[in-house]
């Protein structure tokens, strides 16, 4: 009988989730609800040294700004609780004792400083050293003193860790869902800590006890834990529970624009694009990192550059809902090989869901940021119609919108070069008074009145548009400018023609 999918995000709360961290959260949940299964929020905390202060809550505001839906979790609970690995400490000891107890882990007693100096012995021979098959017989642990000597250092309160007791020349073999069949030599690993004298578990241990109570079908991260499969495959059968560890699946790593390297904060830094969902401001440095939300992005925007990140549907398309992006996502369809994060992708998928969006879904985002003014909820609505084809964000509508409440004061300098002729006053003048008998300020009507003036004076369009366009906006291009004198009124673009002198002292840089 096939167990129920039940797959798990389990970020470490050490500062701002990395974009690749929600792209592992967002293929586990496209797994989930692809398989009728549950998803599931643990945090994984134990690491206290490292614990940042407000970065479990970022967390939990990151994943509810994406819209993924849990069923079990650190903040809404469930059968599995608690979800947060330190309130779950007390879990852990047993089974570590459980390890030794069947001579799969030991108590090792060295100290930090011990284990370091060995190390730096084998750098200044340029060698090598890890505490593991080969070296543990010389190092002060319960495998090389008596029984006796180990019962003394315990009784004594001495520091130690409990090690796995790596077993000698073993292949361990990972069926992995998107790699295929890899197999590790055990030779190659060292002896992990598994639970430390302070009473915390390492990664390690907790992670396979957690995934083996909470039930966990399918183990989905990211690359860099590939290296730690062997491990945690060595830990499920040296525990006993064997028939029930997870299949495995590693994703593959986020890499820089230009392929070289992984992705990392000081990539967004210094291309100027956010590597967070969120913005996130470190509470000991007081320095500050900019996230997808705060930066324009849409959800469902970000949701489908991250889902691009690595994985192909075989299709030719590239707008997804959350509900399409379950019905085809699959793990055998994430590729092996990293996948290059595009600035110039990312933006295009934004901009894509910036028209899809309808002039009133847009008010509703940018109406209290508009400048005060008297024009209605309909006029602004047209303003975003006008504005949203050359827009990537919506604060891009806000930043082109300007001339609409506030007649320019400068001019575009190249458009005046290039396009302000002699006789453009004359031009601007002759149509001043064209448009002041028109009683029909529509679009339709001032396009038709325009047409036939140039048709009259036998002017070209070249002549005309540019001169009258810098009065009304103070820019060379932009969207139709009938429409823009439609919403701006007759009374307004009137007053706007008058300034033709206005040209010759004031252009905009």
């Amino acid at each position: 009988m096939q167990r129920k999918v039940r797959v798990r995000y389990a970020p470490s709360p050490t500062g701002p989730q990395h974009i690749g961290g929600i792209r592992t959260a967002l293929y586990n949940y496209l797994f989930a609800k692809k398989h009728g299964g549950d998803f599931i929020l643990r945090i994984e905390d134990t690491d206290q040294g490292r614990y940042v202060p407000g970065a479990e809550q970022y967390l939990i505001d990151s994943v509810n700004w994406c819209g993924f839906e849990f069923n079990e979790g650190v903040h809404i609970g469930g059968p599995h609780a608690p979800y947060r690995q330190s309130e779950r400490k007390h879990i852990y000891k047993q089974y570590a004792d459980q390890l030794i107890a069947s001579g799969n882990a030991y108590y090792a007693f060295d100290s930090n400083e011990v284990v370091e100096a060995k190390r730096k012995e084998a750098e200044a021979e340029k060698k090598n050293w890890q505490y593991d098959q080969f070296t543990r017989m010389r190092m002060c642990n319960s495998l090389t003193l008596t029984d006796t000597e180990t019962a003394q250092k315990l009784s004594e309160n001495s520091s130690y860790a409990i090690r796995f007791k790596t077993p000698i020349a073993e292949d361990v073999v990972i069926n992995d869902l998107i790699r295929g069949r890899v197999v590790v030599n055990s030779k190659q690993l060292d002896d992990k800590v598994l639970f430390k004298s302070d009473g915390m578990p390492t990664y390690h241990l907790a992670n396979v006890v957690d995934d083996y109570l909470m039930q966990i079908s399918h183990v989905i991260r990211g690359e860099e834990w590939l290296p730690s499969a062997p491990l945690h495959v060595l830990l499920y059968k040296a525990l006993g529970w064997e028939d029930a560890m997870p299949e495995f699946a590693h994703l593959p790593l986020l890499l820089k624009p230009d392929g070289n390297g992984k992705l990392s904060k000081r990539d967004g830094d210094r291309l100027g694009f956010p590597v967070f969902p969120l913005n996130w401001t470190d509470p000991k440095t007081g320095e500050e990192s900019s996230g997808y939300r705060e930066a324009g992005y849409f959800p469902d925007a970000f949701l489908n550059i991250l889902a691009f990140l690595g994985w192909n549907p075989g299709t030719e398309q590239e707008l997804f809902s959350m509900d399409e992006l379950v019905q085809a996502f699959s793990l055998d369809k994430v590729s092996k090989s990293g996948a290059k994060f595009s600035l110039d992708k990312a933006r295009w998928f934004n901009q894509q869901y910036l028209q899809k969006k309808s002039a009133s879904q847009l008010l509703a985002l940018l109406k209290a940021q508009f400048p005060s003014n008297d024009l209605s909820d309909a006029q602004l609505e047209k303003i975003i119609d006008l504005l949203k084809p050359r827009s990537v964000f919506a604060k891009d509508i806000l930043s082109a919108s300007d001339y609409f409440f506030t007649a320019p004061s400068l001019y575009d300098t190249k458009t005046v070069e290039k396009k302000w002729k002699e006789n453009s006053p004359q031009i601007v003048q002759e149509l001043q008074e064209v448009f002041a008998a028109e009683s029909d300020f529509s679009a339709a009507n001032l396009e038709a009145t325009f047409k036939a003036y140039l048709e009259e004076k036998q002017l070209g369009f070249g002549a005309a548009m540019p001169p009258l366009r810098l009065m009304i906006t103070g820019f060379g291009e932009g969207p139709s400018l009938f429409d823009v004198m439609e919403i701006l009124g007759k009374e307004e673009c009137l007053e706007r023609m008058e300034k033709v002198e206005a040209i010759k002292i004031a252009t905009k840089n």
